[in-house]
């Protein structure tokens, strides 16, 4: 008799009931993967587009007419409860972290991860539910910050939703790297912003940021609610405006300024990048907090059964940081 786990399951695009708690087969390793005891997990902006299909090319990785994968979520924290033969890495009851990638499969009880996949220890005083929002925010944020848009110190970098889950980390990995940091929220969440770091803080609900007359050298979008149209105007000649948020005009944009502008318009899917990339990008998140540079929002957590309610409130645009799936409710 197969062994099951409860799980949270997509068997359709759609609103955020589509989400079903159902006992499904417990993954079976391979030789050169871990089954982690998933004690934490997250409900992103991302899972949400993954599981209405929405933009609709997105589903060329996703699926065409249902969810490729019917587990969502990709960030997870746990123990490892079973190695393959092969693996050398890892030992049982190893305390990881990680992401799954395309792969999804992170809202349930157990995971298999490949040895080599993007999973890493945890460190000591890190806890399962900061662990688990490691592969949202703050690694995508990283990737944006550093490797897409090369900040500098001296530089004036604005993150516009910078009370969100990419936001929080952003403001404080831009502080660190030595920018000037201007972050862009709402009224309730400005106080917040400026613990985390923020030299200037603009409230969206009273200013257009777009239409003030300082020049940066980065604008960071993290929540696609601007556009570089509207946003080059107060780009330095050779600034970089740069958004995770996939639109049509920003791929034509991203094109055109490639070509024929010194201000750039940049999209990037940190998804997509390697899985030795993303590895390499979370062990330096690691030291960060380790060096006591980092810290994580967490806004709301719910248990595995109301995945379906985290949906909803990510979709309302209303929360500061992260939300996190608490799966092993006796060992957060």
């Amino acid at each position: 008799m197969k062994k099951t786990m409860k799980a949270i399951v997509a068997t359709a695009y759609g609103g955020p009931d589509v989400l079903k708690l159902q006992n499904v087969p417990k993954p079976q390793i391979k030789e050169n993967e871990v089954l982690v005891k998933v004690v934490a997990t997250t409900s992103t902006a991302a899972d949400g587009m993954m599981r209405t299909g929405k933009p609709y090319f997105g589903r060329i990785m996703t699926g065409l007419f249902k969810p490729k994968h019917a587990i969502p979520g990709t960030g997870f924290a746990g123990y490892i409860v079973e190695t393959g033969l092969e693996v050398e890495k890892f030992n049982l009851g190893t305390r990881v972290f990680g992401e799954t990638t395309l792969g999804m499969s992170a809202n349930a009880e157990f995971v298999a991860v490949p040895e080599n996949g993007v999973i890493l220890p945890m460190p000591d005083t890190m806890s399962y539910t900061e662990a688990a929002t490691y592969g949202d925010g703050h690694v995508t944020s990283l990737n944006f910050l550093k490797g897409i848009a090369e900040i500098k110190p001296g530089q004036k970098v604005l993150i516009n939703g910078a009370s969100g889950s990419l936001g929080t980390a952003a403001v404080q990995l831009a502080r660190n790297f030595g920018a000037e940091v201007t972050g862009v929220c709402s009224s309730r969440n400005v106080g917040l912003v400026k613990s985390l770091g923020a030299d200037h803080v603009i409230d969206y609900t009273r200013e257009d940021f777009t239409s003030g007359n300082i020049k940066y050298d980065v604008i960071f979008d993290t929540v696609g609610k601007s556009s570089y149209s509207k946003s080059k105007k107060i780009l330095t000649e050779s600034g970089k405006y740069v958004s995770p948020v996939l639109k049509f005009n920003l791929l034509m944009q991203m094109f055109w300024t490639s070509v024929f502008s010194k201000k750039k318009a940049i999209f990037g899917a940190t998804g997509l990048l390697s899985e030795s990339e993303l590895r390499n990008l979370i062990s330096q998140l690691s030291e960060f907090f380790s060096e006591g540079y980092l810290k994580t929002v967490i806004d709301r957590q719910y248990p595995l059964e109301k995945v379906s309610e985290a949906h909803r409130y990510v979709a309302s645009e209303h929360k500061k940081g992260n939300v996190v799936i608490i799966v092993d409710p006796k060992n957060t």
